[in-house]
């Protein structure tokens, strides 16, 4: 039986934990959901937008290592670790790779975790309508944890793991219902996400230099009739000196005369206007009456298509 790549149940978003003997709370990793598909023959790896991700990760290639399974959907978050805490910036450096040799590199520079937390298909049979309780227990069976593959671990007192997460610094608490079924291509109460600091996936409309270098990004998000709205700049985050470089070069082959957003930026003085092709993750506070982003901080450069990256990201943020 062919399996064909589905998009994932996704939490909405909210700023109070649940209350009642049903909900579990699981911490927010901050990496890249991933769901390994294996028919019986060949497993496969795509992201949460369906784009394979099979090549990245070779390490989970090989499911009889760490699966009881004749053929399962699993559904997951790839993370790595930046001097012992997770960071998107690092696993980004993965999923990004194209090239083998690099790939095989990586895979000891930056080794990665697969944080399994539910399975969507089991030994031929959709387990998508079972309750949570249920697809748990089936994991705990299937499952041989190994150091680079985990189950997501289930607490009771959501609210004190996200004071936790917010001592660390960490990215947030999903809140899932015990007795809530998969729901495929869709999102709904039943999985809340409680983040820490809020982000969003921006386009670069423009950059400011210092000493021949970029150090500043203007940014900004496409309202739904297609027009692009600026919503701050951001020049500290985790880019290192060469991500920099590598932007600086890029940004010569993209410049362009006029402003791409159809607001008026702060820094347009400073500003050189560029083609909205660039995307980058961006952590922030909240957002300003005005509509700009308080104390944005860059993730990571990420390769996403800006029709993703709409108004769409502030619901219910």
């Amino acid at each position: 039986m062919e399996l064909k790549p589905v998009y994932p149940f996704e939490p909405i978003s909210t700023s109070i934990p649940p209350k009642g003997h049903n909900w579990v709370a699981q911490i927010k990793w901050d990496g890249v959901r991933v769901l390994l598909y294996f028919d019986g023959n060949e497993a496969k790896l795509f992201n949460r937008r369906m784009n394979e991700r099979t090549i990245q990760y070779p390490e989970f290639l090989g499911l009889s290592s760490f699966c009881k399974a004749d053929s399962v959907i699993l559904d997951g978050e790839m993370i790595a670790f930046d001097q012992n805490k997770p960071s998107f910036h690092e696993i980004m450096k993965r999923d990004s790779l194209k090239q083998s040799q690099k790939i095989k590199q990586s895979s000891v520079q930056i080794p990665v975790t697969y944080m399994i937390f539910d399975v969507l298909f089991y030994n031929g049979d959709w387990v998508t309508d079972r309750p949570l309780q249920y697809r748990q227990a089936l994991l705990q069976n299937i499952i041989i944890p190994q150091n680079n593959l985990q189950l997501l671990q289930n607490y009771d007192d959501g609210a004190a793991l996200f004071e936790l997460m917010k001592q660390y610094q960490m990215e947030g608490v999903i809140f899932k219902d015990l007795q809530s079924t998969y729901r495929m291509n869709g999102k709904d109460a039943r999985w809340r996400k409680m983040k820490v600091m809020k982000d969003l996936i921006a386009v670069v409309g423009g950059v400011t230099f210092r000493h021949n270098i970029v150090n500043s990004l203007l940014l900004g998000i496409y309202t739904n009739e297609g027009d692009l709205i600026y919503i701050g700049h951001a020049g500290t985050g985790k880019l290192t000196q060469k991500d920099w470089a590598s932007i600086t070069e890029y940004i010569k082959e993209i410049q362009i005369t006029d402003r791409p957003f159809i607001n008026e930026p702060e820094r347009s003085k400073d500003a050189i206007w560029v083609k909205p092709e660039l995307t980058v993750k961006v952590e922030y506070l909240e957002l300003t009456s005005s509509g700009v982003m308080r104390h944005p901080s860059i993730q990571a450069v990420v390769q996403l298509d800006r029709s993703g990256c709409t108004v769409d990201q502030l619901k219910g943020q």
